[in-house]
C-alpha cells in the first residue's frame, strides 16, 4: 500500500521537481514524454523548474534545429516532443486527435467530402515546403471553392502529422501564437512517422514519469481510451500496489517509491504542467476543493505553485508585475519561501517586474485564469 503523501513524493521525484537536475532539455522533454505547449512560454517554464541552468535559447534551439517537434498530440492539444518520439507518440493518440471531426465545427464544413482525399490534398499541397496556416488554408479553399479554406487546412492537419514551425514556440508569448507554419512531420524532421499505434510503450513511458497509475489515470493524460486491455496484457511484466483507498496502481517494477516525509522545496509550475494533469485523480497533487475553484477555468489550466509538495496558490503575470496568490494565508516560513522562488521566477522570465503577494487568499479567480497576459 502506498500512502497519498506517498504518491504524491513519488510523482515529484519522477517529474524532477524535488531537486532540480543538469539533464539535457531534450533528454527532459524525453523522460517527461511530453510537455504542453499551446501557450509557446509554458514549456520554458516547465523546463525552469526542473534543470539547474536551463537558459531560454536552450529550448529554442531544440525547435530551430528539429530534435524537438511542436504539434498537436496527447489529448488533442498542442504539446513539445522530442523527435524521435513524436514519430511514435502522434500515431498511438491518433484516436483523440481524429475524434474532432465528429465536432460540428468541422462536421459541417466536411458534409459531403471525403475526408481521406481531402487529407491527401493536403499533403500534396505541403510536400517539399512549409506554409503559414494561412496560407495553407487559402490553397485549400482554391482546391474546394466555396469551402472554408482555414477549417479543411486544420482537417488536413489533424488527420496528418504536421511539426509547427520554430516560431510558434518562441519564448515571449504567454497567449496562444498569433502566427503558426506548418510542415509535414517527417519532412520537418527526417524520421518516418510509425505506420502503427504503440500503446504499450506509451504505457512505459507513462509509468517511467507519472506512476504508479490506475488506468483512468493513464487514459486522461493521453486523452484515449480502451487501455485497461493494454494494462491487462503487460499486467506481468508490471508492479502493481494500492493506494490508501485500496485501488490498484500500476507501475514499473523497480520504479523509486520516494519516503513520504522527504522534504521537497517550492515550486512554480506553469499552467497544463504535466505534474498537475497527469492523473485523473489529482488529489496526489492537489485537494479537491482547490482543484474544483479552477476546474472550469481553460480545463483548470492555470499556472500554479507547490508548498510541501501540494498546490497551495497561482500565480500570473500581467504587464509588469507578478502576481502570487496563496489560497490561503501561509506560515511565515512558507510565505517566505515562496518569494524567494517567485524572486528566482522573476529573474527567469526578465524585464522589470514587480512582486505581488496576495498573502490573506482574496485573489479572485476570473483575474488569475490561465493564459497570463
Amino acid at each position: 500500500m502506498i500512502s497519498l503523501r506517498g504518491l504524491n513524493r513519488t510523482l515529484l521525484t519522477r517529474q524532477l521537481l524535488t531537486d532540480r537536475v543538469s539533464l539535457e532539455p531534450v533528454e527532459t522533454i524525453r523522460h517527461l514524454v511530453a510537455m504542453q505547449g499551446q501557450e509557446p512560454n509554458w514549456p520554458y517554464i516547465g523546463l525552469w523548474a526542473r534543470l539547474t541552468e536551463f537558459q531560454h535559447d536552450d529550448l529554442a534551439t531544440l525547435l530551430h534545429d528539429r530534435r524537438a517537434v511542436r504539434s498537436t498530440m496527447l489529448r488533442r492539444t498542442v504539446h513539445i516532443a522530442a523527435a524521435d518520439d513524436f514519430r511514435w507518440i502522434r500515431p498511438t493518440v491518433a484516436p483523440i486527435v481524429h475524434a474532432a471531426f465528429s465536432s460540428p465545427y468541422f462536421a459541417d464544413e466536411t458534409k459531403g467530402l471525403d475526408l481521406a482525399e481531402v487529407h491527401q490534398a493536403g499533403r500534396e499541397l505541403l510536400a517539399g515546403r512549409t506554409l503559414t496556416r494561412r496560407e495553407f488554408g487559402r490553397l485549400m479553399a482554391e482546391r474546394y471553392p466555396g469551402r472554408n479554406g482555414g477549417r479543411l487546412a486544420a482537417v488536413a492537419e489533424l488527420m496528418s502529422a504536421m511539426a509547427h514551425g520554430p516560431e510558434a514556440g518562441a519564448w515571449g508569448r504567454w497567449g496562444s501564437p498569433s502566427s503558426v507554419s506548418v510542415t509535414l512531420a517527417e519532412e520537418w524532421s527526417g524520421l518516418p512517422m510509425a505506420t502503427a499505434p504503440e500503446p504499450e510503450r506509451l504505457v512505459l513511458r507513462y509509468l517511467a514519469a507519472f506512476g504508479p497509475a490506475t488506468v483512468m489515470d493513464v487514459q486522461t493524460w493521453a486523452g484515449i481510451t480502451r487501455l485497461r486491455a493494454v494494462l491487462e496484457g503487460m499486467r506481468d511484466e508490471l508492479r502493481v500496489v494500492r493506494d490508501e483507498e485500496g485501488r490498484e496502481l500500476y507501475d514499473l517494477p523497480g520504479a523509486p517509491i520516494a519516503d513520504p516525509d522527504q522534504p521537497v522545496p517550492v515550486r512554480f509550475l506553469p499552467a497544463f504542467d504535466n505534474a498537475l494533469l497527469g492523473h485523473k485523480d489529482r488529489r496526489r497533487v492537489i485537494g479537491e476543493a482547490d482543484r474544483g475553484r479552477y476546474a472550469k477555468v481553460a480545463s483548470g489550466g492555470v499556472p500554479m505553485f507547490l508548498v510541501d509538495g501540494f498546490v497551495q496558490g497561482v500565480w500570473t503575470v500581467r504587464k509588469s508585475t507578478l502576481t502570487v496568490a496563496p489560497f490561503r494565508p501561509l506560515p511565515d516560513e512558507d510565505a517566505a519561501a515562496v518569494l524567494a522562488e517567485a524572486g528566482r521566477l522573476r529573474g527567469f522570465i526578465g524585464g522589470d517586474l514587480t512582486i505581488e503577494f496576495i498573502e490573506d487568499g482574496s485573489a479572485p479567480i476570473n483575474n488569475l485564469q490561465a493564459g497570463s497576459r
